[in-house]
């Protein structure tokens, strides 16, 4: 099965990053995750990230390095995600999540995250103990 490409922001604040909650209706709901979404037809990953970001959260993102890769695959479908550092000088919205919080890495475990974010969490309480 073909995956489908989806990027998503590590966006910082300090020593805090934002997580944010999956709406009831949609699939893995109320779930958290970080904000982002797929990347449509003739888009950089960069370019569909600034968009999710605006379209989410109503901010707009400086999109750094990447800071994590991985393939998970659900029932419904197989994605590949790529993790941004990224950094804003915006206050984000709630435009489509249920709720947003901004989190330490030794925070990770309060909450119940998507699947696919499992590898890369594990990675950041890692590096950011």
């Amino acid at each position: 099965m073909k995956a489908t490409e989806v990027v998503a922001a590590l966006i910082w604040r300090g020593n805090t990053f934002l997580i944010c909650r999956r709406p009831e209706h949609k699939a893995r709901a109320l779930l958290w995750e970080f904000v982002g979404g797929k990347v449509e037809a003739g888009e950089t990953k960069e370019a569909a990230l600034r968009r999710e970001c605006r379209e989410e959260l109503g901010i707009g993102v400086a999109v750094g390095e990447v800071y994590a890769e991985v393939r998970h695959v659900y029932p419904d479908l197989t994605v590949h995600l790529t993790l941004f550092h990224c950094t804003t000088q915006d206050e984000p919205q709630l435009l489509e999540h249920a709720d947003m919080k901004w989190i330490t890495a030794s925070e990770i475990p309060m909450y119940e995250f998507c699947p696919a974010d499992k590898q890369i969490l594990e990675q950041l309480q890692a590096d950011f103990h």
